[in-house]
């Protein structure tokens, strides 16, 4: 699909959140989203936990030690900030500013808490709230990661089912279901053009 067909006509930047749960797969669709080649800005976050095996530092997410994260909280340079499994997370601000102010669409992926901050924020932020086909399905996903000690699974699993009943604060919902990655991309994209279409555009102001 060509960027024109994409965009019937000049519309707002859209600020564009995708969350959900541990498990749903969301760092999978967005890298998904990126080999589409369309020109959206995609937030690298700020986070102090120790990178997975194959995640890059400044393309996945900005490492950081806990003293750099305090710094970064001391100077204000972050849109939203929480502690994920006992570890900060956080959205440097003026990189979304600065992604905005270029007319690009912005995507970042938040967990539940950090949506619900986004939301008071910029009441006019698009948000997208992925999940599995069931519980079940997440559950698996989360012991195959094998990334958690015993203690850490059973907190990301109490953690999820409890963040399954925030659905209703979002705009949209999306099925990941297994082997279906590119139906879910299509999915997210066409809600993304659907909204670019919308008589009275979203404005986003940070």
């Amino acid at each position: 699909m060509s960027e024109s067909e994409f965009y019937p006509h000049h519309t707002e930047p859209l600020l564009i959140v995708i969350s959900g749960p541990s498990g749903v797969g969301k760092d999978t669709v967005i890298q998904a989203m990126k080999e589409r080649n369309l020109t959206f800005h995609f937030v690298v976050t700020a986070a102090t936990r120790p990178p997975r095996p194959n995640e890059v530092h400044g393309v996945d997410y900005f490492f950081v030690s806990h003293d750099e994260f305090a710094e970064m909280i001391e100077q204000g340079e972050l849109l939203e900030y929480a502690i994920v499994y006992n570890d900060y997370k956080g959205i440097p601000k003026s990189q979304v500013r600065q992604a905005l102010a270029s007319g690009k669409d912005v995507v970042m992926r938040l967990d539940v808490q950090g949506a619900d901050t986004i939301r008071g924020l910029c009441p006019e932020a698009l948000l997208i709230f992925l999940t599995t086909q069931d519980e079940e399905e997440m559950i698996n996903r989360l012991h195959q990661r094998k990334t958690d000690t015993p203690e850490g699974l059973k907190l990301r699993i109490a953690t999820a089912r409890k963040e399954l009943n925030r659905i209703d604060t979002f705009d949209y919902v999306v099925v990941n279901r297994d082997s279906k990655l590119d139906e879910t991309v299509d999915t997210i994209l066409a809600i993304i053009r659907a909204e670019h279409h919308r008589v009275h555009p979203r404005k986003v102001s940070l």
